[in-house]
């Protein structure tokens, strides 16, 4: 992996994706809606020696999508290697149940926040003459699981083409689309699922993850 820029809009699992790339040397600019947990993770990185800074942003909102590339532009002199989409959110249901706030909730914050990050960052990412866009996606958008509900796992579902779109479209740009698909990531959030799920099932790979890689 080349030295670099690298953007990390993201959730809970940005600690560990932020802390892989940085101890590699390269450096990153990661945001969160939490201010006092990005507050407290900042010091802690440059304890480390990370390079890393970081933006208060929800990039639900398109607004805010805006001002952090902004913010990335300028830091980074105009030019991005990698973006890596990791935000996601689920409400399990079951599909009668979903209102059309759920149906817009779940498809802005999996699917739509991506897709214009892709936009905002890609004169960046051509810029650099060598730009990769990484999609957290889900094994729930390669096949039917028990939880995360039908609007989520379609989302994620999207995502795993929209990756495969943009290889195609973007290669002359010497720009590379990857889409990952992990089981379940112990997180705040999944935790919640936990008490359903069969102990052979719980946080445990599974054969069906999608590693997309062009």
């Amino acid at each position: 992996m080349p030295l670099g820029h690298y953007l990390l809009p993201c959730v809970v699992t940005r600690y560990a994706v932020v802390e892989e790339l940085a101890g590699l040397g390269v450096t990153v600019h990661t945001c969160s809606r939490n201010e006092a947990q990005l507050n407290e993770c900042l010091p802690e990185w440059k304890v480390k020696g990370f390079r890393v800074t970081g933006s208060i942003c929800d990039v639900v909102s398109r607004t805010q999508r805006e001002e952090l590339m902004s913010t990335v532009s300028y830091m980074f002199n105009g030019k991005l290697n990698i973006l890596i989409n990791n935000v996601g959110t689920t409400k399990s249901k079951p599909t009668l149940e979903y209102t059309s706030e759920d149906f817009s909730y779940l498809i802005s914050t999996n699917l739509e926040s991506a897709y214009h990050m892709c936009q905002l960052a890609y004169p960046l990412l051509k810029a650099s003459e060598a730009g990769s866009i990484v999609f957290v996606s889900s094994v729930a958008g390669v096949v039917a699981i028990n939880t995360g509900g039908s609007i989520y796992s379609a989302a994620k579902g999207a995502v795993n083409q929209l990756a495969k779109n943009l290889v195609c479209e973007w290669a002359k740009d010497n720009i590379r689309s990857n889409s990952v698909a992990p089981w379940y990531i112990r997180t705040p959030l999944t935790d919640t699922y936990s008490n359903i799920l069969a102990p052979s099932e719980r946080f445990q790979p599974k054969r069906e993850e999608l590693h997309e890689s062009r």
